[in-house]
């Protein structure tokens, strides 16, 4: 990934006496940018030299005033390519919350999608294996892969529900984003160590209710959770919920692993005397 910066405008306002108001000029703004050229705003232009200074530097377009920063992994990450909708920044903090996810935890991921889930824990994680069926999803999760600059992120094509074709084992967290987790059962058997986590996420309860109702004695159903964030506008005069919230996206449900599979569950107990 080139070099980009962030440029900050905050918002301005102006009070009109007459009135008694206080009207907004222009909103806030954050715009990405590269510093190998000029970059262009509805303002001005801001030339690559200016772009260059260190940051919390002030730049001045017209009347406007911009702040320049570097950008940080979430501002990269804002940037990926998408396919469908990504997994929330909500919903990937709770599966960090609640599996405990280190930077020696091992994770494997399906189905990629965009690969968002999986880059995002590629920063924290020692290593993530990402699987997705379909040839275009893992074609750009390899390209925000690469895009992130993430070396401990392995993207492979193959369908997690054929658990003979999953070769990986000692897996400290597997997530699921399929839609039909209840399928991979045996896959997450096979995978995960003792005390391993599985979550799964879905966005209707009755497939969380068949994914529950198909889990073996050898896993805990430790919860079944729907996080849900309201965003607050908050300024001098107004304190009240902004319309644009994220309330529900999905059920994520966290499994864990107690003990190796049963070989003998289902064999006639006279035979084993």
């Amino acid at each position: 990934m080139g070099e980009r910066k962030i440029l900050v405008k905050k918002e301005k306002k102006a009070y009109v006496k007459d009135l008694e108001r206080e009207f907004v000029l222009s909103g806030f703004e954050k715009h990405y940018v590269e510093t190998t050229k000029d970059y262009h705003t509805k303002y001005g232009v801001i030339k690559r030299k200016d772009l260059l200074r260190k940051p919390g530097s002030k730049l001045r377009v017209g009347n406007h005033e911009f702040i320049i920063l570097d950008p940080v992994f979430l501002d990269h990450y804002k940037r990926i390519r998408r396919l469908a909708q990504i997994i929330t920044l909500k919903d990937i903090g709770a599966i960090i919350a609640n599996t405990g996810l280190t930077k020696d935890s091992v994770v494997l991921d399906a189905g990629s999608g965009s690969g968002a889930l999986a880059c995002f824990l590629g920063v924290l994680a020692k290593k993530v294996v990402t699987y997705d069926i379909n040839e275009k999803s893992v074609k750009i999760t390899c390209e925000n892969v690469e895009a992130l600059g993430l070396k401990n992120v392995f993207v492979k094509q193959g369908n997690i529900y054929e658990y003979k074709q999953v070769k990986e084992k000692n897996i400290d967290v597997f997530v699921l984003d399929v839609p039909e987790p209840w399928k991979a059962i045996r896959t997450a058997q096979k995978v995960l160590k003792i005390g391993g986590f599985l979550v799964v996420y879905l966005p209707n309860l009755n497939q969380v209710q068949r994914f529950v109702k198909a889990l073996p004695e050898e896993f805990l159903l430790e919860k079944t959770v729907e996080v849900v964030e309201r965003e607050w506008l908050v300024d001098e005069k107004r304190i009240r919920p902004k319309t644009k919230d994220h309330a529900h996206t999905g059920f994520l449900t966290f499994v864990r692993k107690l003990r190796e599979e049963d070989k003998n569950r289902g064999v006639n107990k006279k035979k084993l005397g």
